[in-house]
This record gives C-alpha cells, structure tokens and sequence, in this order.
C-alpha cells in the first residue's frame, strides 16, 4: 500500500536512533557496541515437562504491604510511560520503540530526580511490566486484541511479576514442596499458607504476586514439572477411544450425549438480594470517606466468594470429564456476540440473560478442558459454530427448523423420534467431534498421538456435516 501525505513512512536508521536519543530521551546501547542487535530470546521449557502454575493465599507484614503497594503502583506507572513513549514516539515521529528501547527509557527514569523512587522497586520486576506491554502489542499487532489501554489505580488488577533473578526460595527439607519466599527489597519472607506443596525438588521459574479488590494478597508460582498422562479411556470391549459431548448452556450448565445434567448454580441470583443492599449502602456513603471505602471492601469481598465457588465448581466438572473420556466435544460459542447490548424492546429481558451468561462462565469452562487435555493426553475437539446441532435429529439426522430458546423438547418430523434439546445437541456434537477426531488421526504418522485441540474452523477442506 503507498504512503500518503497522511501517513508518512516509517523513519528508520540513523535518524530514528538520532529521535530516540534526542526527541524521546532513550539512550544508546552502551553494552556490546561492536555486537550486532539480536532478537531477546524466550526461555524454553524442558523437553517433556509442563508449566503449571499453583496459586497461593499470603499474608504480608506491615512493611511487606507497604512495599507491595509501591510495587504495584510503580509497575503501573511503568506500564503506563511505556505505552505512552510507544504511542508517542509513532504518532509524532513515525519511529518504532520496542522492548529494548523501554528498558533504556526506563534506566533513565530511574536515575531522574523527580522519578528516583522507582529505584524502591527491584528493576527486574519494572522490567516486567514492559515485557507485558510489549506482549499486549504483538497481540494488537496479530489482530487478536485491541490496542493497549492505560492502567487504572481503581480499575485495573494490581500484580507484579518476578522472574528468577527477582526473588530467593528455599525449599523445607521437612516438608517437601514448601519453602521460604523472599522478594527483591524486601528482607524477611512472606507468610504463605501452602495449601498444597509443590513438585519436589523443583524450584519456581515465576511469581505473580496479586491483590484483589476484597484486598487479599495471592502468590501464583509458575513450576515446570513433568505430569504424566492418564490411560487412555476406550469403550468396553473395543479399542475406540471414548467420547462425550458437552453441550453447554443455561438451563443446565452441561448436558452429556448420555443425557447427564450438571445444573447451573447461578451465583449472582443467589446472591442478588444481598448486592443489591450492598450496593445502596454504598451509594449512601460520601464520596471519598472511609465508610465509603469499607463499603466497597464488603461488595468487593462478596464479589470475590462468588468467584472463588465459581473456580472451585468449574475445576471439579473439568477435572471429572477429562479423567472419564479420551475424546471431548464442545461448540464453538462467539460468546462475546451473544452479550450483545440490551437496548430497545424486552431490554431487560436481555439484560437479565446476559448476567445468567455471563454467571456461566462458558469460556473459563473451555479455557480449563483446553489445558487439562494438553497435560493429561486428552483431546478437545472444538466444533464449528454453525453446525446446526440443536435442530439436526441425532437418530435420522434430519434437519429441522430454527428453535426458540423456550423450545426444551420438539419432535421430529421425518422419524418421529422426541428429543430433548440439550441432549439431542449433546449427541450431535459428540457424532461430528468424532468424524474430525478420526479425519485428523488417519492423517498422523503411525504411533503419534492426535493434539490435543483440534479446532474445526482450523481444519483445511473440512465441510460442515448436514
């Protein structure tokens, strides 16, 4: 595409590295000046180990809470300056400032008076917070998210990231799995509760330090361990592997092809009365008292119970379908389309089935068989959206007409066979599942495992089943 007067070409060369230097304050690169630049390598796993992360409650000192929070709040100073130099540096030069030339902007304001209390926070952990917007612009750039907001103190997570050289562990000889955990500027360890011990023998690769807005503290330790797949799930007396077909929605949160129902709880109706008195305490309080802010804590740590057996719940339902099946079949839901506003007629209709969708969690739900399946040697078979699995008779495989949302049972026309609706779906699904598990496994080298995703959307010269 040719450049307009509007869009002015990229500056590159010895005058973008003159910009950088004096428009943008971005130093030269004084180490290795005879080297060539490289590309910053990302550190690769061990052959045959997985990266699992195991997420902890702590509970920090007075002190270990203070310096938390000015790590938290410089992280997101950090994030905020790169992505304005970023932003800047295009809009204004036409120059690309990328990862390398944050971490350089960043040593400089660490040594400027007026930003010196950025030297309170380890540079590692700031260093990571460029990382993740240098991470938010490859996704923006592969057009699989938007362009990078800024962070908010009130609305945005406050976490911090340290990586090897951040923090120092010391691993119990007595008790296998659990240790001590001291941060960068910080001298005594954190108080963590460990619910559950680690792998042993193997030390943390990553921590995550967070604090949600109920105002507790986590650690989220990321380990690479080696998790060994389960035997594989065939059908008695044959050698097919065993399939289900999960189809997921409100009336049941899961339906099975075997006609097995796992009930939606439907967190936020229980607990509706209770916000709402929550939340017109809140609205009586002053803006910027303190009332005001223990108001908030107490919606903030009900927020965070509905989430918690939210987890809980969706980890057991996952864990117990991929343990009990080899092969798992879900649709392809554009949830994001079916949120879609409430405005106009029946507004409050749709409002109300968009908090019961959102309640669902369909997405953490797919997101946890996504990487349960990868680690214990399941498949997921991801079907195409617009396989009509709700309207196509499982026995006969006629297809019927378009059915409301309050349809539950309908008969078909061609076969005479009653269907219920999730069920009917259920089996559909797990039918053309299977025809893609089996048109990718003929495709495999003798002895090679399937993967264990296999989207149908991704799949070339596939046609959707009638």
């Amino acid at each position: 595409m040719a450049h307009t007067e509007d869009q002015p070409t990229r500056v590159t060369g010895d005058e973008a590295k003159r910009i950088k230097r004096e428009a943008l304050g971005i130093g030269d690169r004084r180490k290795h000046q005879g080297r060539a630049a490289t590309a910053v390598k990302s550190r690769v796993k061990k052959p045959g180990t997985q990266q699992r992360v195991y997420r902890y409650r702590f509970y920090p000192t007075p002190s270990q809470a203070e310096q938390l929070e000015k790590t938290f709040g410089a992280c997101r100073w950090v994030y905020n300056e790169g992505l304005a130099l970023r932003s800047g540096a295009w809009e204004q030069y036409r120059v690309s400032v990328g990862f390398a030339e944050s971490c350089r902007a960043l040593t400089g304001w660490r040594q400027a008076p007026e930003t010196s209390w950025l030297r309170e926070v380890s540079s590692t952990v700031l260093q990571q917070a460029l990382r993740h917007l240098d991470g938010a612009f490859t996704r923006f750039f592969k057009q699989s998210a938007k362009y990078p907001q800024r962070k908010k103190k009130h609305r945005s997570r406050d976490s911090a990231t340290y990586v090897r050289t951040g923090f120092r562990w010391s691993e119990d000889p007595e008790r296998p799995g659990t240790g001590l955990v001291t941060l960068a500027k910080q001298t005594t360890p954190l108080d963590v509760r460990w619910s559950r011990p680690l792998p042993t023998g193997v030390a943390p690769v990553k921590l995550s330090v967070t604090r949600d807005r109920a105002g507790r503290y986590f650690l989220a330790v990321l380990v690479e361990e080696y998790i060994a797949h389960l035997p594989t799930a065939l059908l008695p007396g044959s050698r097919e592997p065993k399939a289900v077909g999960i189809d997921l929605g409100l009336a049941a949160l899961v339906t099975l092809d075997d006609g097995t129902k796992t009930d939606h709880p439907r967190l936020l109706r229980k607990y509706d009365k209770e916000l709402a008195r929550l939340q017109r305490g809140l609205h009586r309080k002053k803006k910027g008292s303190n009332n005001r802010g223990k108001a908030r804590e107490r919606i903030a740590r009900l927020y965070a119970l509905i989430s918690d057996v939210r987890r809980a719940m969706l980890d057991q339902l996952t864990t117990h379908l991929v343990r009990e099946n080899q092969v798992l079949v879900v649709e392809d839901l554009a949830v994001m389309n079916l949120l879609r506003p409430a405005v106009g007629k029946g507004r409050r209709r749709k409002a109300r089935l968009n908090r019961s969708i959102i309640d669902a969690a369909w997405g953490e739900l797919v997101r946890q068989l996504r990487y349960k399946c990868a680690w214990y040697g399941r498949t997921l078979v991801i079907v195409d959206r617009f396989f009509p699995s709700t309207r196509r008779c499982s026995d006969c495989h006629a297809k019927g007409p378009s059915l409301d949302v309050s349809v539950r049972e309908w008969t078909c026309t061609e076969c005479g066979a009653v269907h219920d609706r999730d069920v009917n779906a259920a089996r559909n699904l797990r039918d053309e599942g299977m025809r893609l598990y089996r048109l990718v496994a003929t495709t495999l080298p003798p002895g090679r495992m399937p993967p264990s995703v296999i989207k149908a959307s991704e799949l070339a010269d596939v046609q959707l089943a009638a």
